[in-house]
This record gives C-alpha cells, structure tokens and sequence, in this order.
C-alpha cells in the first residue's frame, strides 16, 4: 500500500513549507493537503502531479518514497538504498541544503 500522505508531507517539510503555503501554490485548500497528508484522501493523477512540481519534486520520485517495503520488495536491495540515497539527495539540492554527493 503506498503512503503518498508520509511523502508529501515528508517534502513539503523539507522544503520548510506549510500545508497552507503548499495549498496556495497547487490551488488546492489546506485541508485537501491535510487530509492527503493524514491518507484521508486519494488525488488524482493531475492533482499528484501539480503537488509533485510545486514541491519540486518529479511525480515519479514522490511515488518511489510513497512506496512500501513490500512494493520494492522486486527490486534488488543496493538498488533501492541507492534510488532512496539519490532521491533524498533531489529534494535536499533543491531546498538549499548541501548536497552529499
């Protein structure tokens, strides 16, 4: 089961925004953002994506950490430490934060 919820909010955290700032930006209400983050509610594919760049973050990186164990249970271990590490690695370069590469 995907946990879009802990992946949005683990995002919009670390980009320092609230719920508010990232509503007004996706043209969404507040308490949209706060029910997807509390997995209240499942967005649609459009609404995902708008989310996904106002955190500038591509939907496909949201969706890898939104995924559970059991879902990249196919994927060889060194691989998704790594797709995690880099993934990371995105959001940290594009909130300002010092790069580990």
């Amino acid at each position: 089961m995907m946990n879009l919820g802990n992946a949005i909010r683990f995002c919009r955290t670390q980009r320092g925004m609230t719920q508010e700032e990232l509503a007004e930006k996706a043209g969404l209400s507040p308490s949209y953002i706060s029910l997807l983050e509390q997995n209240k509610r499942d967005p649609t594919f459009s609404k995902l994506e708008t989310i996904a760049a106002q955190l500038g973050v591509p939907t496909s990186i949201l969706l890898f950490l939104a995924s559970d164990t059991a879902e990249l249970s196919a994927v060889d271990r060194e691989l998704a430490e790594k797709l995690s590490f880099a993934a990371l690695q995105l959001i940290r370069e594009k909130s300002g934060e010092p790069s580990l590469f």
